[in-house]
């Protein structure tokens, strides 16, 4: 039933814009006082989960949020799930002043260092006749699996699937999807080391590939 009525607004120009009218703002861009009163409702947390006062939480009922358990979205952060889902699994921490905007997945044991921002979104621009603002967005959807570390001020952009146990760089612009157990530093992000299962060693790759 809620998924029919869901598809019938989406189908419907008109009757999509008279209801995103009454839950978003059209221009402080986020949700309207009586939406924020109510999502304790529709907002999923997991037991022991923390999301500080000053969090703003662009949160929307259309689409979902899930906070795992034992997780925690430090002061200053900016959540926002108004074009796209957002999960963030069990014993994460999502630091001080981190903007997530959906569609994003992130998996359990994911620590967020400060002033990152991951965005699953692109705002299209390809008519100039039109304003870019005018031309809405697209999005991609972000994975960050499970066993991550992020350091500050780094960039994660649409469409990129970061993978377990891997370690990004403080200041990194992360333009590339990386394989698990990798460490990537730089602008834009490279793969710097990678574990070695074999040696069970964390292998230089610069040096790997001087050496051929």
């Amino acid at each position: 039933m809620r998924s029919n009525i869901k598809e019938k607004i989406k189908s419907n120009a008109r009757l999509k814009q008279f209801v995103l009218a009454l839950i978003v703002h059209p221009v402080k861009t986020r949700p309207r006082w009586w939406i924020r009163l109510l999502q304790f409702i529709y907002m999923k947390r997991g037991r022991k989960s923390v999301i500080y006062k000053n969090v703003r939480k662009d949160i929307v009922p259309f689409n979902s949020f899930i906070l795992g358990e034992k997780s925690i979205i430090e002061s200053f952060s900016t959540i926002n799930n108004m074009v796209g889902d957002i999960t963030i699994g069990s014993q994460c921490r999502i630091g001080l002043g981190n903007t997530i905007i959906g569609p994003v997945k992130i998996g359990d044991n994911v620590n967020l260092g400060q002033n990152i921002l991951i965005a699953g979104l692109h705002h299209n621009y390809t008519d100039p006749q039109k304003t870019i603002i005018s031309q809405g967005v697209r999005t991609s959807k972000i994975i960050i699996e499970d066993d991550v570390l992020i350091g500050a001020n780094s960039v994660i952009l649409a469409g990129i699937i970061i993978g377990q146990h891997s370690i990004i760089g403080a200041g990194t612009i992360v333009t590339q999807s990386v394989p698990p157990n990798s460490v990537v530093a730089g602008n834009p992000g490279k793969v710097i080391k990678q574990y070695n299962p074999q040696t069970k060693e964390w292998e230089n790759i610069h040096h790997k590939i001087t050496d051929k």
